[in-house]
């Protein structure tokens, strides 16, 4: 059966470890919303983006054609292996289904998917349609297990349960119910961690693997990002769960420690300073003495081949001052790398910022640089006030950046580059130059030919 509303909002309203006066002040994330106000990602997108990027496996939309469309292509999660799961599933649930009932084509759906596709494993994912109408995917989910033999995983994900954070709590309690704990790896080692909550958007993961490997740590399992689906399955039999830069599966790690033992820290990969802790921070908690010390050797030698990398960029980026609104990706995590650049962050739109961004912005740039209002008018303002040489954006501004006349850096998160580990660092650092010293604008900035010619004529 499916779950009851109760239950589904039980499983949304996971504590991150806030006290309850924090709680009190803050508007409940598990409100469920009111018929046409749902505003953004529904909670079925954010399940689908929190479980899709395993590699292997098929991930089945059970509902209308719509709802797979509305997340074709919009997040660029890599993968080394597996194409699977670029290719989206759906029963494509019509007016008939809703009359008489979708299961019939679901099960066969499920069937011909196996034989033509041959996945590790399916996801199907129910939405709103199928949900109002009280199709037992569940049940369906089960039937099929036994006849075929691999695993079917329902996904109770309709769009009306909660916000985007709550499709990937509702995505990671499906992973808890019926994929962590199905297996066991061929072999275990001392220094095994899981990583939690990166979904190798632009390949970010690939960027802080190469280090982990360089200490002689495993990553036994990817929560999600370029994972395949057998790797989970043994996921609890790592030493270390680490939640990367990401808040919205918080609820696996903590269950994974209260049911295997297995204690989690949260980091970031995103700046400098922030990875050298994350280091450290897991050789600290894998206990592991010899670690210790080869972890302070690389940050030693990270840190200064990257010095060395960033000093042609630091010369001639050096002093510039950037304006920041970016919507759909944090914007403090581009602060960390223009303040290694010596660039002066002027100002940050923070409109999407969650309260403990605030409080990390805050502390990089002062609360006079915070602001709230954003309209293209308000950004134009700004860039001619505070006269900024660079607009980072995320598509919304363009157009005032072209009225300023000045440079921009389109950065959301369909982007093709990922700005993780110390690699990403230099990455950013060479997407700000070239944006700057693109030949463009300098001819931008010239006078029209026919303004020129009027000029003469007055002459």
């Amino acid at each position: 059966m499916n779950p009851q509303p109760r239950e589904i909002n039980g499983s949304l309203s996971e504590s991150n470890g806030e006290n309850q006066q924090q709680r009190q002040k803050k508007k409940p994330s598990t409100q469920l919303p009111q018929p046409g106000t749902a505003q953004g990602s529904c909670a079925f997108d954010n399940a689908m983006m929190t479980l899709v990027p395993i590699v292997d496996a098929a991930h089945v939309v059970h509902g209308p054609s719509g709802c797979a469309a509305s997340i074709w292509g919009n997040y660029t999660s890599l993968s080394s292996g597996s194409m699977l799961y670029k290719i989206r599933f759906t029963t494509d649930i019509d007016e008939s289904d809703i009359i008489f009932g979708g299961a019939k084509k679901l099960y066969k759906g499920i069937l011909e998917l196996q034989r033509r596709y041959k996945p590790s494993a399916i996801f199907v994912y129910s939405t709103c349609i199928t949900a109002l109408i009280g199709d037992d995917i569940e049940g369906i989910c089960k039937d099929v297990t036994e006849k075929i033999g691999i695993p079917i995983i329902p996904v109770h994900c309709p769009g009306f349960i909660g916000s985007e954070k709550g499709g990937s709590r509702v995505a990671g309690e499906a992973l808890l119910e019926h994929v962590i704990g199905t297996a066991r790896p061929d072999v275990t080692t001392p220094l095994d961690i899981n990583l939690i909550g990166e979904y190798n958007i632009a390949g970010a993961i690939w960027n802080f693997l190469p280090l982990l490997e360089k200490l002689g740590i495993r990553v036994l399992s990817k929560i999600t990002g370029d994972a395949v689906y057998k790797e989970v399955c043994y996921a609890h039999h790592a030493k270390l769960n680490v939640v990367l830069s990401s808040k919205a599966l918080i609820n696996v790690a903590k269950k994974m420690e209260k049911v295997y033992g297995i204690p989690y820290i949260e980091e970031s990969i995103y700046g400098v300073e922030q990875i050298n802790q994350c280091l450290r921070n897991i050789a600290a908690n894998l206990g592991d003495t010899d670690l210790v010390e080869r972890t302070e050797k690389l940050i030693a030698s990270e840190a200064i081949a990257l010095e060395e990398k960033l000093a042609p960029y630091r010369k001639r980026l050096q002093g510039k001052r950037i304006l920041i609104s970016i919507k759909s990706f944090k914007s403090w995590l581009i602060i960390f790398a223009s303040q290694k650049l010596g660039m002066e962050v002027i100002a940050i739109c923070t409109k999407n910022n969650t309260e403990e961004e605030l409080i990390t912005i805050k502390s990089l740039l002062g609360k006079d640089s915070i602001l709230n209002s954003e309209t293209p008018q308000k950004i134009l303002q700004l860039i001619n006030n505070y006269q900024a040489d660079i607009l980072i954006t995320d598509g919304r501004y363009l157009e005032a950046a072209l009225i300023a006349k000045i440079p921009f850096l389109d950065i959301n998160i369909e982007r093709n580059h990922a700005y993780t580990g110390y690699t990403g660092i230099l990455e950013l650092a060479r997407e700000l130059y070239t944006t700057f010293y693109n030949p463009v604008w300098e001819q931008v900035r010239q006078p029209a030919p026919w303004e020129i010619e009027n000029s003469l004529e007055e002459i």
